[in-house]
């Protein structure tokens, strides 16, 4: 499915599959805020769901502000390649 895509993506790269990467983590993690946010716009009242979102996007945040103080190249590869965050020009 759409985890085997990202994998194949980055399977160039480096030869072992790391599911427990940060890359990945953020990718699974985008993936799962993606369609807990088109559920969300159907069901407006699910707000178990609004909770659940809330978490994620916590976990995300985390994992990037980790990611972007250890790697600046893997974390500004990793947003451009997903399209998460704007990018600020001078």
């Amino acid at each position: 499915m759409v985890k085997n895509s990202f994998i194949s993506v980055n399977s160039h790269e480096e030869k072992e599959e790391k599911k427990g990467s940060v890359e990945f983590q953020v990718f699974s993690f985008t993936n799962k805020i993606r369609r807990l946010t088109s559920h969300l716009e159907l069901h407006r009242k699910d707000y178990l769901s609004h909770r659940g979102l809330r978490k994620i996007l916590g976990k995300r945040q985390r994992l990037l502000a980790y990611l972007s103080k250890k790697n600046k190249v893997r974390y500004k590869k990793l947003i451009s390649q997903l399209g998460i965050r704007e990018t600020k020009t001078p």
